[in-house]
C-alpha cells in the first residue's frame, strides 16, 4: 500500500479550495468499483434503482469517491423523525437518498477533506438527480458501523443522528437479510424544511405529477372491509358452469379495489394491481388456494373473461348496496346531475353517470351503445333510478321535450336543462316568459348560465 500524502499546511488549504465534484462517466466505472473493492471495508457495490457516482477530484488525481442510491424501504427511526404514513412513505420515497458508500482513497489523508468532500457533493446532489431523473431529492440517510467508525464527517457536516437500524442488508430489490451488525443512522435535509415536506398532506402539482404519480398503485384495504365488499358482490350469479380459483365475487370486488385506488383497470393492468394483494387480502376476498396452501392472483385472460360477460346491472346492484351500507342513504335536498364522460383505456366507449356532485354520491351508470349518443342513455338510466323530488341538472344535448316530460311525468323530478343560441325560438319563449334575472355572470356568458343562476326548473316541458 502506498504512503500517506503528507502535504505543507498551506496547500493542503488550496487542495481544499480547488477540490472538485465530478459525476463518473461510464468510462471510469470499471476503475471507480475496482477502487472500491479494494478499499472500501465493504467492497463494491450493485446500487438498487436511481442511482449515481461522485468522484471528488484534484488536478486530475481522485482524492474520495460517493455512491448516492435508492433509500432504504422502511427504517423504524427515520419514518418517525419524518412523520409520514405508510402510504406517504410508499409514494414519495424516490425523494430520499442513501450515501451508500464515501471512501476517502487511502493515500490521501487531509484534515478537514471528508467534511469539504460531501459539503460539495450535497450541494449538486439534488440538481444532478433532477437532470438524470427528472426530480430532486430532499433527503440523504447514510448509515455508519460504529465498530469500525464514529461518523466524524457527517456530524461536522450537520447530520443527525436518528439511532441504530435493526442489523438487516439489502441484498436485492425487495430482499433483506440479517447480519447482526446494526449500524447508526444519519440523515440531512437537502433543502429547507424538507422534513416538512415529506410529510405534508399533499405535495407541489408538479413534484406529485414527477414522484407519487410514478409508484403503482396498491390495495390498501383492510381483510374487514374486503370481506364485506366482496359479500356485497356474493349476490351477482356467476355465469361460468366451472369455477376453480377464483368466485366471480372475488374477480369483482379486486375490479372494485383497483377503481378505489385510482389503479388503470385494463386487463393487463387489474393483472399488475391483483399481483400486489398480499396473502391474507387474497384469502378475505375467496381466492381459494392451489395445493401448497397459496392463494394465487388471476391472469390478464381470467379478468377479460368475467368483465366481458358479467351482468352489468346486477353489478352495479351491488356496488350502489355497497355505498349504501358505507356512505348511508343518498344525500337529501342535493342536486343530481346527469353527464356523459368517455372511457379511459376502453377504445372510445362512453358512459352516462348520475351523480350528487357536491357529494360524489353515485345513484347509476348506462354505457352509450355504438352509433348512438348520451340521449337514449340518460333516458334509460333515469327510467331504472329512483329519483322523485330531485332536482336533476343536464348540460343542452338533452334539452328536448321528450327527455323533460321524462323527469316530470315519469319519474316525478324538476328539472334544470341548459339552453344554447342554436334552439332560438325556445331562448325567446323563456326571455318573454322569465323576468331578466340580476346579473350573476359576466356579459360574455350565455343566457343559460344566467337562467342556470335562475333556476329554469318547471313542472312542464319546455315550450
Amino acid at each position: 500500500m502506498s504512503k500517506p500524502i503528507r502535504l505543507p499546511q498551506a496547500e493542503e488549504q488550496v487542495v481544499l479550495e480547488e477540490l472538485q465534484i465530478e459525476l463518473v462517466s461510464a468510462e471510469d466505472l470499471p476503475r471507480f468499483q475496482s477502487l472500491l473493492r479494494r478499499h472500501h471495508y465493504l467492497g463494491g457495490i450493485k446500487p438498487v434503482g436511481e442511482r449515481l457516482y461522485y468522484a471528488a477530484r484534484w488536478r486530475g488525481q481522485w482524492l474520495a469517491l460517493l455512491v448516492f442510491c435508492a433509500a432504504a424501504r422502511h427504517l423504524r427511526h427515520r419514518e418517525k423523525w419524518v412523520g409520514w404514513s405508510e402510504e406517504q412513505r410508499r409514494k414519495r420515497l424516490t425523494l430520499v437518498t442513501n450515501n451508500a458508500r464515501f471512501l476517502i482513497l487511502p493515500h490521501w489523508s487531509l484534515p478537514n477533506l471528508a467534511t469539504r468532500v460531501m459539503g460539495l457533493c450535497l450541494q449538486r446532489l439534488a440538481p444532478d438527480w433532477r437532470a438524470r431523473y427528472g426530480h430532486p431529492v430532499w433527503l440523504a440517510e447514510s448509515f455508519v458501523d460504529t465498530q469500525l467508525f464514529r461518523g466524524t464527517a457527517y456530524k461536522a457536516g450537520g447530520w443527525t443522528e436518528l439511532g441504530p437500524t435493526r442489523g438487516y442488508g439489502r441484498c436485492g430489490q425487495d430482499y433483506y437479510v440479517k447480519h447482526d451488525r446494526p449500524k447508526a443512522l444519519f440523515v440531512k435535509e437537502l433543502k429547507p424544511k424538507a422534513r416538512r415536506g415529506l410529510c405534508a398532506e399533499h405535495l407541489p402539482e408538479h413534484m406529485a405529477r414527477a414522484v407519487e404519480s410514478k409508484v403503482p398503485p396498491r390495495p390498501h384495504q383492510r381483510v374487514g372491509e374486503l370481506r364485506s365488499l366482496r359479500a356485497h358482490f356474493a349476490r351477482v350469479p356467476d355465469f361460468r358452469g366451472r369455477v376453480e380459483s377464483y368466485p366471480l365475487s372475488s374477480v369483482l370486488a379486486m375490479v372494485a379495489c383497483a377503481h378505489l385506488c385510482g389503479a388503470p383497470r385494463g386487463h393487463r393492468d387489474l393483472k399488475a394491481f391483483a399481483r400486489r394483494f398480499t396473502q391474507a387480502q387474497r384469502r378475505a376476498l375467496g381466492v381459494r388456494p392451489d395445493q401448497n396452501g397459496y392463494y394465487p392472483s388471476p391472469s390478464k385472460a381470467t379478468f377479460g373473461r368475467v368483465l366481458g360477460a358479467v351482468d352489468p346491472l346486477r353489478v352495479e346492484g351491488a356496488l350502489l348496496d355497497w355505498q349504501s351500507q358505507v356512505r348511508g342513504p343518498a344525500p337529501p335536498g342535493e342536486m343530481l346531475a346527469a353527464d356523459g364522460k368517455e372511457l379511459r383505456h376502453a377504445q372510445g366507449a362512453q358512459v352516462v353517470t348520475l351523480t350528487h356532485p357536491q357529494s360524489q354520491y353515485d345513484r347509476g351508470s348506462q354505457l352509450v351503445e355504438a352509433k348512438s349518443n348520451e340521449i337514449p342513455a340518460v333516458r334509460e338510466l333515469l327510467g331504472r333510478t329512483d329519483v322523485a323530488g330531485a332536482l336533476i341538472g343536464i348540460d343542452a344535448l338533452h334539452t328536448q321535450q321528450e327527455t323533460a316530460r321524462q323527469v316530470v311525468q315519469e319519474a316525478g323530478a324538476d328539472y334544470l336543462l341548459t339552453v344554447k343560441a342554436n334552439q332560438k325560438e325556445l331562448r325567446q319563449t323563456l326571455a318573454q316568459r322569465l323576468p331578466q334575472p340580476e346579473q350573476l355572470f359576466p356579459p360574455s356568458g350565455t343566457l343559460a348560465a344566467q337562467l342556470g343562476a335562475y333556476g329554469a326548473a318547471s313542472q312542464s316541458g319546455p315550450q
